[in-house]
């Protein structure tokens, strides 16, 4: 499990040091820089899966993040053409990437001695991995199928397009953390439980996996109690962008790393707060959630969850992006709420989730008329 991040020289951060826990949340205004956290990660990841990383340098360009070339990944005030990654994992094990820049090229070259071979057996380069990014796959007729990334590499695909398929192979699979089990469902059986979590975005889902094995496709359809079933066409946006991170959350394993970006997209309020909670429970049972989110309800769920005991607030770790002017330029701060065992957050810094009553407030002055 990752207990920090150190990026020096990297996009928006000269010099910037962020501790992880089990549940890392971040947040803040646009373009500050949280992206950014999770594409360190992954530019690791697909370097090492290249394989670059080890001996060669870090590839900007993959199929988990396309950067640009180095001019693009150097933060723009950089003295010199350096970019330099440390990861530290709880084991004590520790990893630093230092990486020479020409600025014209998408491979930087490795620098710095190369770490022991032991640190690519962790859940960043092992199979307990999973990245779900923002622009997740919408409704679709088929959906693709992989041998390879499904059943070989166990992985969903960047924008969920394997679900289906997963589903498919391990539908009657018990999921690996008993305590994640809906309270409405007895059975620990996968398929069953991921329903019963849909449940809470769209009351009485069932699925339908429909396989067509001779031309790699597969099609999704949901029901409703008995009514028949729908083509993914024609249920919402949020059943499709959900389903893939409640999969994945069900179907990992303790000691497993997820990346998730808004998982709040197209969903409504109520099924935000239970996306959190979900989220904060997986992290209570050794699954190491880092999540990217301007939600409030996504938070409050979490916030719950710490409240009702159900996960030790020393297991969560806020972090606020925020933008400030410093002389003439603009610098990214990171402020880190703490939050107590009652749910509570230690400090509200100015655009942490406070829209709500700043509308409120000025709902509630007089009106000119």
């Amino acid at each position: 499990m990752i207990s920090s991040v150190h990026l020096k020289n990297f996009k928006p951060f000269a010099n910037q040091f962020l501790s992880f826990k089990p549940l890392t949340l971040l947040s803040g205004l646009n373009s500050t820089g949280k992206s950014s956290v999770l594409q360190a990660l992954l530019l690791m990841r697909q370097s090492y899966q290249q394989g670059l990383l080890e001996n060669q340098g870090l590839a900007l360009n993959g199929d988990l993040v396309c950067i640009g070339t180095a001019q693009d990944a150097l933060f723009e005030g950089a003295k010199d053409d350096f970019i330099s990654f440390k990861i530290v994992w709880r084991n004590d094990k520790q990893g630093i990437w230092n990486f020479s820049c020409d600025r014209e090229k998408d491979v930087l070259n490795l620098a710095s001695p190369p770490v022991t071979s032991d640190i690519y057996k962790l859940s960043l380069f092992n199979q307990k991995f999973h990245y779900l990014q923002a622009e997740r796959l919408g409704p679709r007729l088929f959906s693709q199928m992989s041998d390879f990334q499904v059943q070989k590499l166990q992985q969903f695909g960047a924008k969920g397009e394997y679900t289906a398929h997963f589903l498919f192979i391990n539908e009657n699979q018990t999921i690996p953390n008993r305590s994640l089990g809906h309270p409405q469902e007895e059975s620990l059986i996968l398929r069953e439980q991921v329903e019963a979590w849909m449940g809470e975005i769209s009351p009485g889902t069932r699925l339908k996996i429909n396989p067509k094995q001779d031309i790699d496709l597969i099609s999704l359809q949901y029901s409703y109690g008995d009514s028949n079933p729908y083509r993914s066409t024609n249920v919402g946006f949020g059943i499709s962008y959900t389903l893939p991170i409640i999969v994945a959350v069900l179907s990992s394993p303790p000691g497993s790393l997820i990346l998730i970006e808004n998982p709040e997209a197209h969903l409504h309020p109520k099924g935000q707060a239970k996306m959190g909670e979900l989220l904060a429970l997986a992290a209570s049972c050794g699954v190491q959630i880092v999540v990217e989110t301007h939600s409030d309800h996504v938070l409050n769920g979490i916030r719950l969850t710490v409240y009702r005991g159900k996960l030790d607030p020393e297991k969560v770790q806020l972090h606020y992006f925020d933008r400030r002017k410093q002389g003439t330029e603009f610098i990214t701060e990171v402020i880190s709420p703490q939050i107590d065992r009652n749910g509570r957050i230690d400090k509200w810094p100015e655009g942490f989730f406070d829209e709500w009553d700043n509308s409120l407030e000025a709902l509630l002055e007089p009106r000119e008329e």
